[in-house]
């Protein structure tokens, strides 16, 4: 009896449940569409191979592959038959770009003793890559200024704008000298910058093995961190101005654009420079003398840090050839069944500085995974709503190339048709790292849901939010996090391919990555090869299944969305947080510099950053003065309230089980929705770098590749150019006030839509 009355409960209570209206699974979507979208990601999911994306990396990373070389064509050759083989329409773009190889690299220190750099990586017998010499191109800094230099060497720590400043209280001056900073502290192009503005004729930049090498651990091949031989290549292109090629700023590089004469192009660096190995670096730092560095200064080379000038004199040489390369990217579609002129887009670059089985395969052999399984699910008869794009970036390492020329083509298309992009680069084991646009702050979270970690066994999002809860600084985002408010994104400065895209055109753009978990000292060397990633990176490739799931997942969901899925209340909040932050670090710099002043003014001198230096006066400085905040917090009103009545409009759009969603005629909400990310854009620019177009989110002026939030407004407090503040704060709130407008315009049209 026991037994049937438990048979009887479970067939009502599943009749119960077959009662019960379906639910909608994803915001954005009717309970019919939306179940039927659940399903299809899931099958996605589960077709993803970690073993197919190994075998990508193994394949394209078997030889160095630098932008524009014949090893890169053919990897571009290879790329498009797969996307062809999988069932997308592909083909190549050509660009043609500024190219600079080394033709003569030289470091010798002439004084007080003879020492020459050998600047070149030495072969590892168990990686069978490292001796591919004769297709490496040579450890050098793209976009150096040709020059043959002799000067005293100063050390500059990590040629940060605070470590100059440091100098200066210290009365040291670089002006006539050659700098040599270690990485680490700010992106490399930043320290040749500021060392060409403060007078140096040359720059030395070297891995200290505090901050990658042995310090770290075992150096490789015994560990992951970097061999006393080992070498950071990179460009020191001033993207800060624009990136791409520095010929052709603001328009495609195709083979008949106008470009400026080489004298001309203002993202060319100004003085010669060159990375080197920290077994290169210690004789000539050794060598310096002059005062002891701060404590914050000093390294992990046997020897004791100085500053200098001199006693070393090193003599350095850097000569190229300056000529025009073609680079290509792959642009794969899959054509959109009901909005096809709205466009879904999804990018990684696929070239390297030399093999990059980490940067940046493991990020591209997810996203040709993610690109197979489309296709799969494509000829088992599924199509996307909305168009998807699919690229293969080329010329990233040298300055964001492809991307940025291919962006810059096809500018008017994109503004006009594009919702979204989906930006990846290098991948590694641990937690999912976003950022992006703000109104996909729960768009993401929600996918990040769906995803299982690989070892965890829970989504992503879950572990994700767990260590946040465990270690964030803030005792109010810890509280929000448990009561399930969405987890924050960061804001995306500059550094890899979605900088055109969010930065320059206003497209709402997201960058996701794992990481975390396995560190390393390979980045732009010989050895970022399949053998170190397969010891020491992502193994088994576990997570860069996770990646391609997340990002596949995220291309899907949003190119088969009923309503475009952008959440504007996030957005008004943080832009909320990021004013009220602004405000508070202005008042407290106010503050310390009156009580400073006031110290001064009583004969009270300010210590130096090191204790075994002696004091030194500090000369008073104006405090900042009061600005007037009022229309970048009238604009967050503006736009507070326009998200409170969307999402308002949006909640009954998804009532009960959508069904308002699946009748209504979307077509214009959604038009106005791709547009929404663009209201946050100015056509004048940033001060002083007008190819930055967003109001929100852009590099630092002397940040380098990271964020700095309301650039405009923070690069003139930086400056302390108050009237372009005051001017700035006008016009991120003009641009904030763009914002709302639209918003409110979206929700009369979906309250029309779904009546």
């Amino acid at each position: 009896m026991r037994f049937l009355r438990l048979l009887l409960g479970l067939s009502l209570l599943g009749g119960l449940a077959a009662a019960e209206p379906p639910q909608v699974p994803f915001p954005g979507y009717s309970a019919v569409s939306g179940q039927a979208e659940q399903a299809r990601e899931t099958q996605f999911r589960s077709m993803i191979s970690a073993e197919k994306i190994r075998s990508y990396d193994e394949y394209l990373a078997a030889y160095p592959h630098n932008a524009g070389t014949a090893q890169d064509r053919k990897n571009v050759e290879w790329i498009l038959s797969k996307f062809k083989q999988f069932g997308w329409d592909a083909h190549i773009e050509t660009f043609y770009v500024l190219l600079p190889w080394p033709k003569q690299r030289l470091v010798e220190m002439v004084e007080p003793a003879v020492f020459r750099a050998k600047l070149e990586e030495p072969t590892i017998a168990v990686d069978p890559t490292s001796s591919q010499h004769s297709q490496q191109l040579p450890t050098y800094n793209m976009y150096s200024a040709d020059g043959d230099v002799t000067a005293p060497l100063v050390y500059v720590n990590y040629g940060m704008k605070s470590d100059y400043e440091e100098l200066e209280r210290l009365g040291i001056s670089v002006k006539g000298d050659i700098v040599i900073a270690r990485y680490g502290g700010g992106w490399r192009g930043l320290k040749s910058k500021l060392a060409a503005q403060h007078g140096a004729v040359g720059c030395l930049i070297y891995s200290d093995p505090h901050d990658d090498g042995y310090w770290q651990g075992n150096v490789y091949p015994e560990g992951a961190w970097r061999p006393r031989g080992g070498v950071q290549r990179g460009s020191v292109m001033d993207m800060l101005l624009y990136p791409g090629d520095p010929l052709t700023p603001g328009i495609g590089a195709t083979k008949n654009a106008k470009r400026l004469a080489l004298q001309n192009a203002k993202t060319i660096e100004t003085i010669p420079v060159l990375p080197m190995s920290y077994g290169d670096a210690q004789p000539l730092l050794a060598a310096i003398a002059g005062p002891v560095a701060p404590q914050g200064w000093r390294g992990a080379l046997p020897i004791t840090y100085h500053i200098g000038p001199g006693p070393a004199k090193v003599h350095l040489i850097v000569k190229s050839s300056w000529d025009v390369r073609p680079i290509w990217d792959v642009i794969a579609r899959i054509p959109g069944a009901i909005y096809p002129d709205q466009w879904v887009i999804r990018g990684n670059h696929q070239d390297a500085w030399v093999n990059g089985a980490q940067d940046p395969l493991s990020g591209f052999s997810a996203e040709l995974e993610e690109a197979r399984n489309l296709g799969k699910l494509m000829r088992q008869g599924w199509r996307p709503k909305r168009t998807i794009i699919y690229c293969a970036w080329d010329g990233e390492e040298e300055g964001l190339l492809g991307s940025t020329e291919w962006a810059e083509e096809h500018a008017e298309e994109l503004r006009q048709h594009a919702a979204i992009y989906v930006n990846s680069d290098d991948n590694a084991r641990g937690f999912l790292d976003v950022g992006g646009s703000h109104t996909l702050q729960k768009f993401i979270d929600g996918v990040a849901g769906s995803v299982q970690d690989p070892e965890k066994n829970m989504p992503v999002e879950s572990r994700l939010r767990l260590y946040l809860i465990q270690h964030s600084s803030s005792a109010e985002y810890r509280t929000a996090l448990r009561h399930g408010a969405d987890v924050r994104i960061g804001a995306l400065g500059s550094g890899s391919d979605y900088s055109s895209f969010i930065d320059h055109l206003g497209i709402a753009s997201l960058d996701l990555t794992f990481g975390g978990e396995s560190g390393g000292g390979i980045y732009h060397s010989i050895y970022d090869d399949f053998y170190w990633y397969t010891h020491f990176g992502d193994q088994h490739f576990a997570y860069g299944k996770a990646l391609a799931q997340t990002a596949g997942t995220a291309v899907m969901r949003f190119a088969g969305a009923d309503l475009l899925p952008y959440d504007f209340s996030d957005l008004a909040t943080t832009v909320e947080r990021y004013v009220s932050q602004l405000k508070n670090g202005l008042a407290n710099e106010r503050t310390q510099e009156q009580e400073q002043n006031m110290e001064i003014k009583e004969g009270v001198f300010t210590a130096t950053a090191d204790p075994e230096q002696s004091f030194i006066p500090r000369m008073a400085q104006a405090p900042p003065p009061y600005l007037d905040f009022a229309p970048l917090e009238n604009g967050v009103a503006a736009l507070k309230q326009s998200a409170q009545e969307y999402a308002k409009a949006f909640a009954a759009a998804e009532a009960g089980d959508g069904a308002s969603l699946a009748r209504a005629s979307l077509e214009k909400v959604n038009t106005t929705l791709i547009q929404s990310e663009r209201m946050l854009t100015s056509p004048q620019g940033l001060p002083g770098r007008p190819w930055y177009q967003h109001e929100l989110y852009a590099p630092g002026l002397f940040t380098g590749y990271a964020a700095k939030a309301l650039p405009g407004v923070q690069q003139e407090i930086e400056l302390k150019d108050w009237k372009m503040a005051d001017q700035q704060i006008q016009a991120a709130g003009d641009a904030l006030e763009r914002e709302a407008q639209l918003v409110r315009a979206a929700t009369t049209q979906l309250e029309q839509a779904i009546q």
